[in-house]
């Protein structure tokens, strides 16, 4: 995680931003929503940035709806298409505490998800929200196939 970098976001060329119920259903809901939004964006199904994408908002929305879950209240996803063929993932969840658990125990029976999103994500990171955190990542995209909007 890299906590220098700006959390200035530019003026996103696309927006998609739902509220989700905190369950399994909700996070695999993000992964397929995100799935039809890349699509729509001129990143196709089974294109590398749709696919990374899938990946990335299956690991926020997974632990937002473990970690992150405060009963009654949903999560939130974002996505932001910005300029220079980057996606910013934002997954937002009640949850105020910060402390992200990155595990590199190969004996670990869990705990690798935000391994992955390093991996994938050419930045991210963890902001505070009024209520909650905000964990979001930036993804690089391909050049687009289609229409934006």
């Amino acid at each position: 995680m890299n906590s220098e970098i700006s959390t200035q976001i530019p003026t996103p060329l696309g927006e998609l931003t739902l509220r989700l119920s905190s369950t399994p259903r909700g996070a695999r809901l993000a992964r397929r929503l995100t799935a039809q939004q890349l699509d729509a964006w001129g990143h196709p199904h089974g294109g590398d940035a749709n696919d990374t994408a899938q990946h990335v908002v299956a690991e926020l929305a997974a632990n937002a709806v473990t970690h992150g879950r405060v009963p009654g209240r949903d999560f939130e996803l974002r996505l932001l298409l910005l300029p220079g063929d980057t996606l910013r993932v934002e997954v937002s969840d009640a949850r105020g505490d910060r402390r992200l658990r990155i595990v590199t125990d190969p004996e670990a029976e869990g705990g690798r998800g935000l391994v992955l999103v390093a991996v994938l994500a050419r930045t991210w990171g963890v902001d505070e929200r009024e209520v909650g955190k905000t964990v979001w990542a930036e993804l690089p995209l391909a050049a687009r196939k289609g229409p934006v909007g």
